[in-house]
C-alpha cells in the first residue's frame, strides 16, 4: 500500500511539471509564450478554464510578467490589487492601458499583471511592453500600430553606475586651483 502512495506522488509532480515547464522556458528565454487551458484566478472548483496569452515587459529595474486572459469584460488586476488601486495617477493609468486603447480591445480583455522592482513609473512603462508583446500573440495586425506608437521597443536606458573618485557617475568634486 505504501509503495502505490509514492508512485502516484511521482506521477503527481511529473504531470505538474511537464506543464509548467513550457512557460518557466519562455520566462527565462524571454519570449512570449501561448498557455491554453489555465485556471483563471479565483476559481477554486478548476471547472472553468481560460485561454491567456503572455508577456513580458521590462523598463529599468522592473520586470512586468503580463497575462491577456481572451474572454473577458476588461478587469485589469496588478499584484493582486485592481488597476486604478494600484496605480492611482490618471497619467500612470493612461500610459499602462495605451495599448489595448490603440488596438480597441479595452473591454473586451481580462489582464492580470505580475510587477517587480523599480518605481511606480518604470513599472508602469514595463507593464506597457509586457501588454504589448501578448497582443502581439493575440492577432499579428497589431504589430504596426503598437510598433509605430514605440511599444514593441524595449527602453533599455538604465542608471549609470558611480564610478571610483567621482560623487555620481560622472559628477567630479570642486576643482580648486590653490
Amino acid at each position: 500500500m505504501v509503495e502505490t502512495k509514492e508512485i502516484k506522488k511521482k506521477t503527481i509532480k511529473k504531470v505538474k511539471a511537464e506543464k509548467v515547464k513550457p512557460v518557466v522556458e519562455s520566462v527565462l528565454t524571454s519570449e512570449p509564450a501561448v498557455v491554453e487551458a489555465v485556471i483563471m484566478p479565483g476559481e477554486a472548483d478548476g471547472k472553468k478554464k481560460s485561454e491567456y496569452l503572455f508577456g513580458i515587459g521590462r523598463r529599468k529595474s522592473a520586470t512586468a510578467q503580463v497575462r491577456v486572459y481572451k474572454k473577458g469584460s476588461g478587469v485589469i488586476t496588478v499584484n493582486g490589487k485592481d488597476f486604478k488601486v494600484y496605480f492611482p495617477l490618471a497619467a500612470q493609468q493612461d500610459i499602462a492601458t495605451s495599448p489595448l486603447k490603440i488596438v480597441g480591445q479595452v473591454e473586451k480583455l481580462d489582464v492580470v499583471v505580475k510587477v517587480l522592482g523599480g518605481g511606480f513609473m518604470s513599472q508602469t512603462e514595463a507593464m506597457r511592453h509586457g501588454l504589448s508583446r501578448a497582443l502581439l500573440l493575440l492577432n499579428q495586425n497589431f504589430r504596426k500600430p503598437l510598433k509605430k506608437a514605440g511599444f514593441l521597443t524595449r527602453d533599455s536606458r538604465k542608471k549609470e553606475r558611480k564610478k571610483p573618485g567621482l560623487k555620481r557617475a560622472r559628477k567630479a568634486p570642486q576643482w580648486a586651483k590653490r
